[in-house]
């Protein structure tokens, strides 16, 4: 089994978005969205919509309405799967819709709190998973 990624960060996204006029920003969600499905799905029978369908497809349908419930969803997610294991790190719909949308009035810095919470919580949820399947690997 694969290491998950445990090193992303919001200057890094950034960078890199910017540099491959947001390629790399696709990419780093659809990842992201990939993962959560790996580590969450055997839990709570559920499924996040891959992040290229929702971008190219479904949010220009529903006219962004799909984009803020995929994103609903997947903090949900990750944050009920960091709690169930145990984790300080919290995530939730919440934080996206506090930061994320209401943070756009506090000088448009509140999407940027968010993502970096987003990516720390991804990482530590991640690095939950790798911890787990290390032993399974140095068994076999």
């Amino acid at each position: 089994m694969k290491e998950l990624s445990t090193s992303r960060g919001l200057l890094k996204f950034i960078f890199f978005n910017i540099i491959t006029i947001s390629i790399y920003g696709i990419v780093i969600l659809t990842k992201i969205a990939n993962e959560v499905n790996l580590i969450v799905s055997p839990y709570d029978k559920r499924h996040t919509m891959h992040f290229c369908l929702l971008l190219f497809i479904i949010s220009p349908i529903t006219l962004g309405i799909g984009a803020l419930v995929w994103w609903n969803n997947i903090c949900g997610r990750i944050g009920n799967e960091l709690y169930r294991r145990g984790s300080s790190v919290s995530l939730s719909a919440g934080t996206y819709w506090g930061w994320s949308v209401l943070g756009v009035l506090l000088f448009g810095i509140g999407p940027y709190i968010f993502l970096y919470k987003f990516f720390k919580a991804s990482n530590a949820l991640n690095k939950l998973y790798n911890e787990e399947q290390l032993p399974a690997e140095s068994e076999a």
